[in-house]
């Protein structure tokens, strides 16, 4: 019997379908050389992010991202580096792999309240604009994440 809640009304809840899947490593090296062939070529950035709320908190952590595809889903290895984040936690934890799935929205606060029924909860949430805003949600029991992004 599952324990995750299912409240009435949500069967349809409309999320687009999912955009991306991201994954935490240790090592961007390794999954450079491990992975290129199946989602290269890579696109590596600085997805570093300052002024973040992080569980209650305000707080910046230092990531090194390597952006692949399969298709038109975008495939996303993050490197954590420093600071406070969701994928220091998951490391911390001794987890290395799949870390969350991304719906590309058109309100994220608005997604947010949709979700909550379900028993997720914002852990990491940052409003760069009125037009740029992301969010990861969690829930008991779940170690998959999920990403809102809203972005024109």
């Amino acid at each position: 019997m599952s324990t995750f809640p299912k409240p009435d009304g949500l069967e349809g809840l409309g999320l687009p379908p999912i955009d991306q899947i991201g994954f935490v490593v240790r090592s961007l090296d390794e999954t450079r050389e491990r992975y290129e062939a199946l989602f290269g070529p890579f696109t590596g950035i600085d997805g570093s992010v300052q002024d973040a709320t992080y569980r209650g908190k305000t707080a910046d952590v230092k990531l090194d991202i390597l952006f692949g595809r399969s298709g038109d889903l975008e495939i996303e290895f993050i490197a954590w580096q420093d600071g406070e984040s969701p994928h220091r936690e998951f490391l911390e934890k001794g987890r290395e792999g799949m870390h969350h799935l991304r719906y590309r929205v058109q309100d994220v606060d608005g997604w947010i309240e949709k979700l909550k029924p379900l028993g997720y909860e914002v852990i990491w949430y940052k409003q760069y604009s009125p037009e740029i805003t992301f969010s990861y949600l969690e829930r008991e029991g779940d170690s998959l994440l999920l990403e809102l992004l809203q972005m024109p």
